[in-house]
């Protein structure tokens, strides 16, 4: 299993919180996006998923156009959308700690149950990504097939806690580059074997 964060959005370039707003990729996101595709160009997928917003869609278009698979059909999903930031989102993240206080975003950003006002935690954004991974993907991967999902940093590090095994404290610390693969080969108990990171 691969799962990719979506390139560089505008937003992230704005240094802004997108959450499920719908920005595209910035110009680097763009190439960000091709390159995943081109250190990918060796593999075959037999079904791929992303969430419904452009940026990850985007993304994962790129990665298949660049492996030949651009017919492969994409399941998309709100199940995989980005933490839902509520009255942060479209917020610069300097101008959020000047208004809350640095150490209240601190807060909201690296606690793993502290949602923002109007928003999700990562554990409330796992409550919905990891039943739609139970029920939809992990079927496929324990039937042998190689799946590739684009998703974004939040929903993503939630699949990572699960398959990795991590405490609330150690994902905290997981950070997840825009554009780079990372490779899972799994055990036939979805356990992981091996993780490899396609810098």
């Amino acid at each position: 299993m691969v799962i990719v964060r979506h390139g560089q959005s505008e937003w992230n370039l704005e240094n802004r919180f997108t959450g499920w707003v719908d920005v595209d990729l910035s110009p680097k996101g763009i190439a960000e996006a091709r390159e995943a595709g081109k250190k990918l160009s060796n593999f075959r997928f037999d079904a791929a998923f992303s969430s419904v917003l452009q940026r990850a869609n985007k993304t994962l278009d790129a990665i298949l156009e660049q492996n030949g698979q651009s017919n492969l059909h994409v399941e998309r999903n709100e199940a995989l959308n980005e933490r839902m930031y509520g009255d942060l989102q479209g917020m610069n993240k300097d101008e959020a700690r000047k208004d809350f206080g640095e150490e209240q975003v601190h807060q909201w950003r690296r606690s793993y149950d502290i949602a923002p006002p109007g928003g999700e935690s990562l554990k409330t954004t796992g409550d919905r990504t990891l039943p739609y991974f139970d029920s939809q993907i992990a079927p496929l991967l324990k039937g042998g097939k190689s799946i590739i999902i684009a998703a974004h940093g939040n929903s993503l590090r939630s699949l990572i806690k699960h398959l990795e095994k991590l405490t609330p404290e150690e994902i905290l610390a997981v950070e997840i580059p825009t554009g780079t693969p990372i490779v899972y080969e799994l055990n036939e108990d979805l356990s992981v074997r091996k993780k490899t990171i396609l810098e």
